[in-house]
């Protein structure tokens, strides 16, 4: 008699964090051993953000199911209670063997928590990363939930098993989304006509609340749009994500609207997002983009504010705080960054490791009972 497939959950809830596991989501669907059911909620079914759902049903996945968990106010904690308690009915009746989140947002979260609190296997994707706003608190109670970690690199290991995760758990994998970079075959004239969009040269823009700044948003994000808006260079603008504090930067880009040198959109398809980063002057804002594929295409970035404070960077970025006259300086300071320096050689194949740890049982073997691996430091010998 034939064993059952196992069957693997994945979350997804923005156009981000759906273009980082797509790759290992199609190791599973591929697979006789596996059968893969994804659970899409969060941005990608409000119109406001471009609707991005059609991003994951373009892919063919045979099982989708869509939960919408927010109403007109994006509140975030009502958001994750909501998304609790869809999740749950979802676990109940599919049963998987397996659930896969990514990243720090209240989606994977609320994935973790029915996961951990139902006695069902949670691998958490890119956890043990550090950017020193509210996602680490986010991305770091994921991690502590979850019972195993598919995580960038060494350094990442580390700070989970500094969190007291055991090291049995851990495995390196490299970032998904990295192979999509060299797989995408979009022509940037392809992109371009599909966006209609005319620069010879352009700059992208991507700016994210950072929660813990609810107060300041306002101020930045006018800030940013004053800047751009002085620097006289073209920009194709993407919107936010829908923490705390979007409105304000959604409403400062309404300045942007109608003018030559602006493009406004709510969300670009990954591959034709792709071949606009490699041929974008430089990328500004504070997206995790900036840190980590824009390096890898040699693509300049200036960082604009505290979002991804601790966060590994790289030669390629400036670092400014989020006031007019600064961002207007690095611009005009970006022509002088190396981009051959930027570059990054390393390439991981993240998704043949994801799919060799799965079929080979690895991650099966891992115990759903948590145990605190303390330190043992020397002077306490």
């Amino acid at each position: 008699m034939l064993s059952p497939k196992k069957k693997i959950v994945f979350i997804t809830g923005t156009r981000a964090d759906f273009s980082k596991i797509k790759s290992l989501m199609h190791k599973v669907e591929d697979s006789s051993d596996f059968e893969l059911f994804v659970f899409v909620t969060g941005m990608h079914l409000s119109s406001y953000f471009g609707s991005t759902i059609g991003e994951v049903e373009k892919n063919g996945f045979r099982n989708i199911f869509k939960f919408i968990n927010y109403d007109k106010y994006y509140q975030m904690d009502k958001a994750l209670a909501t998304t609790i308690d869809g999740f749950s009915r979802f676990v109940s009746e599919v049963e998987p063997d397996l659930i896969v989140v990514h990243g720090d947002r209240i989606e994977p979260l609320a994935a973790a928590i029915t996961g951990s609190l139902n006695n069902i296997l949670v691998a958490h994707i890119e956890g043990g990363e550090i950017s020193g706003t509210i996602d680490d608190s986010l991305r770091h109670a994921i991690s502590k939930l979850a019972h195993i970690h598919l995580v960038n690199d060494e350094n990442a290991k580390k700070i989970l098993m500094q969190l007291g995760e055991s090291e049995d758990s851990i495995f390196v994998i490299g970032s998904p989304d990295m192979e999509l970079l060299e797989q995408s075959t979009i022509s940037l004239d392809e992109a371009k006509r599909y966006y209609d969009i005319d620069f010879e040269h352009y700059a992208i823009v991507m700016f994210h609340p950072v929660t813990t700044e609810f107060m300041d948003m306002k101020a930045q994000s006018e800030n940013l749009v004053s800047a751009l808006k002085s620097s006289g260079k073209n920009y194709i603008v993407i919107y936010p994500n829908n923490d705390l504090g979007f409105e304000f930067i959604t409403q400062s880009y309404e300045a942007l609207r109608g003018l030559a040198r602006f493009r406004l959109f709510p969300s670009l398809r990954f591959e034709y997002f792709i071949a606009l980063l490699k041929n974008a002057e430089f990328v500004i804002g504070n997206s995790s983009c900036i840190l980590k594929e824009a390096p890898y295409l040699g693509i300049p970035g200036i960082l604009v504010g505290s979002r991804q404070n601790g966060r590994a960077g790289s030669q390629s970025v400036l670092k400014v705080e989020a006031q007019s006259s600064a961002i207007l300086e690095a611009i005009g300071q970006i022509h002088k960054i190396d981009k051959t320096g930027a570059k990054h050689t390393e390439i991981l194949n993240s998704s043949e490791r994801f799919f060799e740890y799965l079929q080979s049982g690895a991650f099966f073997e891992i115990p759903t009972q948590k145990v605190f691996k303390q330190i043992v430091y020397k002077e306490n010998l």
